[in-house]
């Protein structure tokens, strides 16, 4: 890599690897309107900014490889910058909801989420968070769609409590989780159950607040919603615990 610190790129290359940054840049004005939804007491608008977010997050990895933003902007690390804007929505914003919207027993609030930024500076900052085939080990800091999970099935505080502390134990634990857009493993299956989990989690979160359950709105949505999540679980598990040789999915990344 030493005898490219002088290529020069053409402008073109140089505005796209810029465009590139500055997508990757907006999820933290999405995360900061998710911010703003949650004082509002808004929830159906946090999900809307949080869903905006994951998606430029899912796809914005593929576009700077595409671009090589690292070879024609060497001095700006946008993974980094990614880090930073996941760190806000994945973690810092679902926690104030947390806390916030009382979604754990009263009183448990501030230490509750307390807890969920501190045991993810550990994901943030683990150099094997993901493995050679592109899972992730431990608990990924998801907790944006921990806090959709309480959101649309309508669990209890108690229940809600009790997931945290058992997502919070499992990012130190190197189980795999599977990432829905890295993974090459049953990736033709995995890209259109992404697409149906999206689809139909717009539309549960969506439904009139008022009405008393998701599943009685929407039975159809609700299941496929529920069959889609349940092959992500599937997945993960048959990956951590298959006796198999880890296999190296490397350079087949999309």
């Amino acid at each position: 890599m030493g005898e490219n610190k002088g290529e020069k790129h053409e402008p073109q290359q140089v505005a796209m690897a810029w465009a590139v940054h500055a997508f990757t840049a907006s999820g933290i004005v999405l995360g900061f309107l998710a911010l703003v939804a949650i004082l509002d007491g808004d929830k159906t608008a946090v999900f809307m900014w949080l869903g905006l977010a994951l998606f430029v997050d899912g796809i914005d990895g593929t576009l700077a490889r595409k671009v090589r933003v690292r070879e024609v902007t060497p001095k700006f690390d946008g993974t980094t910058l990614d880090n930073v804007i996941d760190y806000f929505t994945y973690v810092a914003v679902p926690a104030m909801m947390v806390y916030w919207f009382g979604l754990v027993p009263e009183g448990w609030e501030t230490v509750t989420a307390a807890t969920i930024m501190a045991v993810s500076c550990y994901t943030f900052a683990n150099t094997d968070m993901k493995t050679s085939d592109y899972y992730f080990s431990g608990f990924p800091a998801v907790w944006n769609v921990v806090v959709l999970y309480f959101h649309i099935l309508q669990t209890s505080p108690w229940t809600n409590l009790i997931v945290i502390a058992v997502c919070a134990v499992l990012t130190f634990i190197p189980m795999k989780y599977v990432h829905p857009f890295r993974v090459a493993t049953w990736r033709n299956v995995t890209i259109p159950m992404t697409v149906l989990w999206a689809a139909t989690t717009l539309r549960l979160v969506l439904i009139d607040p008022d009405v008393p359950t998701e599943q009685k709105a929407s039975s159809i949505f609700f299941w496929l919603w529920v069959l889609s999540s349940l092959y992500f679980i599937g997945l993960s598990l048959w990956r951590s615990f298959w006796p198999g040789a880890e296999e190296d999915d490397s350079g087949q990344a999309a």
